[in-house]
């Protein structure tokens, strides 16, 4: 099953995996030969290949680093060392299909994961992309780490209206004069009087909670 990539642009705050996945995939069977895989990858220009079986459930993953040992051990004779510390790439050297070569199971994130949630599952897991799926196991889309950096793109004059909305509305309603909201590359920036300044460290969690937000500093006195 093959399909063109779509990028959904980030025009407000993405909560979720939804907001910021590929929802259409290119995506194989396991019979896909090697040769086809590397084409496949080539032309639509991605890192990896979902594997999906019957209504298109992902039972794995293909992606460049399981094609390169074929390359890699392709003129050579490894040595016992090599040979089993390597078992796995040896065995992806002699592979002819995407059954043979995926890795399985696969690492998987839901639609309606947060895109916080996502970055860690990544980073638990020491992986590149995740596909994404249903309850069934059955594939929507596929998220990157390209894809989770997407909230870095909005811009200062959303931030910053996100903050007013958000967090200034909430922990300072009564302030003696509006807090400003300043927005320079993604760092904001609070700065005015308040009554109580002990909110500043609730503040400065809620404000970095805000997705795409570099950083905060804080202008506020009592």
């Amino acid at each position: 099953m093959t399909g063109t990539t779509e990028d959904r642009p980030v025009n407000a705050s993405p909560h979720t995996v939804s907001d910021v996945m590929t929802h259409t995939v290119v995506a194989i069977g396991r019979d896909a030969p090697f040769k086809e895989i590397v084409g496949l990858i080539q032309q639509w220009k991605v890192s990896a290949l979902p594997v999906l079986e019957g209504e298109g459930r992902v039972v794995g993953l293909v992606s460049e680093a399981d094609l390169l040992p074929k390359e890699e051990f392709r003129d050579s004779d490894p040595d016992r060392f090599t040979q089993l510390r390597r078992l796995t790439d040896l065995a992806k050297a002699g592979a002819l299909t995407a059954g043979e070569l995926m890795s399985s199971p696969v690492v998987t994130v839901h639609a309606g994961a947060t895109v916080a949630q996502a970055a860690r599952v990544m980073a638990q897991h020491r992986v590149k992309r995740l596909p994404v799926v249903n309850d069934e196991g059955l594939l929507e889309g596929i998220v990157s780490r390209i894809d989770l950096l997407k909230v870095f793109l909005r811009t200062d004059e959303e931030l910053a209206d996100e903050v007013r909305r958000e967090v200034v509305a909430r922990l300072f309603p009564a302030a003696p004069e509006p807090v400003r909201v300043e927005v320079s590359d993604g760092v904001v920036t609070l700065g005015g009087r308040v009554r109580d300044t002990s909110l500043v460290p609730a503040a400065a969690r809620a404000v970095r909670a805000v997705e795409g937000v570099v950083d905060v500093e804080f202008r506020l006195r009592s």
